[in-house]
């Protein structure tokens, strides 16, 4: 496969690995992004880069919170000039409080009635009214004895660039209040589950394949090697360890009190999170990259 400089640019940009050494691992693994990024991590050449690092998209993440049922949607756009239109917003709050009220499944929301029309209609309206496509793409349900919601970077009340629901068990004042933080504390983390039992096995394995990798291979250039033994029942679980307490919410330390993990809080505060959402806006969506004055000139009809 041909390796091109948009590609080496792109593993470049989601690693932090130089030109020459983001060339190399691509051709080793023959133009495979996921497979050259782990190349780079067993060389010890870059961290892990999550999917969300290497995507984007323009859009809204719509949250709404009532009486232990909570909401996020994503409504994209072709740009951020119509996330930031009063319109768009309007449709966006409008769709988000009818999934908080009758929402099942993405696709159940798409033929509900908003104002007479089903929700995939009104869309396309507004497709037809601002000039500029738009896609209503997931919508996330969360019930519990306590929902809390949190919109980061917001563009309105209740949107922005990313929202999380976090649902908390406990009593209702304190879980609220805790609530928020945690939800907060999700928001800068992105954790990819709620704890070790719930982490999807797939990852867990290719992180193992990477550590085991990067493990021996240093072992096999360092001037005192170590024993197999050391390796494989010592340094290779610890970084195992340090993996789920990294990307596991109620592993992760608490960005409020790095004292004590999201789990310790949560003791503490005599709560337990049952579970949360994070969505951020693009995520998995590839955009295609376009100079600022193709963009306003799209935006103007140009």
């Amino acid at each position: 496969m041909a390796i091109t400089a948009q590609m080496v640019k792109e593993l470049r940009e989601s690693t932090g690995a130089g030109m020459m050494d983001a060339k190399k691992a691509l051709t080793e693994t023959n133009g495979d992004m996921e497979a050259a990024v782990d190349w780079l991590r067993t060389k010890g050449l870059a961290k892990a880069a999550k999917k969300a690092d290497r995507v984007a998209a323009e859009g809204l993440i719509g949250v709404a919170v009532k009486d232990g049922r909570g909401v996020a949607i994503e409504i994209n756009s072709e740009t951020d000039f119509v996330a930031k239109n009063a319109d768009f917003q309007q449709m966006v709050r409008d769709i988000t409080e009818l999934a908080l009220q009758t929402g099942d499944t993405l696709e159940v929301l798409k033929a509900t009635h908003l104002n007479g029309k089903p929700v995939e209609d009104v869309i396309t309206d507004a497709i037809a009214r601002i000039g500029e496509n738009m896609t209503l793409r997931r919508m996330h349900l969360l019930e519990g004895d306590n929902v809390v919601s949190y919109v980061h970077s917001a563009a309105a009340e209740g949107m922005g660039k990313i929202g999380v629901l976090v649902a908390v068990k406990g009593p209702s004042e304190k879980a609220r209040e805790i609530g928020k933080q945690f939800a907060m504390h999700i928001a800068a983390t992105s954790p990819l589950s709620l704890s070790e039992a719930t982490l999807d096995a797939d990852l867990v394995e290719r992180e193992l394949q990477v550590q085991t990798a990067k493990a021996l291979e240093e072992n096999a250039s360092s001037s005192k090697p170590k024993p197999d033994a050391v390796i494989h029942n010592n340094i290779i679980p610890g970084r195992m360890k340090k993996f789920m307490a990294e990307n596991t919410l109620l592993g992760q330390q608490f960005v409020i009190n790095p004292d004590v993990t999201v789990e310790q809080a949560a003791k503490e505060a005599g709560v337990e999170i049952t579970g949360f959402a994070r969505v951020a806006v693009g995520e998995g969506i590839e955009k295609k990259e376009e100079d600022f004055a193709a963009e306003v000139a799209k935006t103007r009809g140009a």
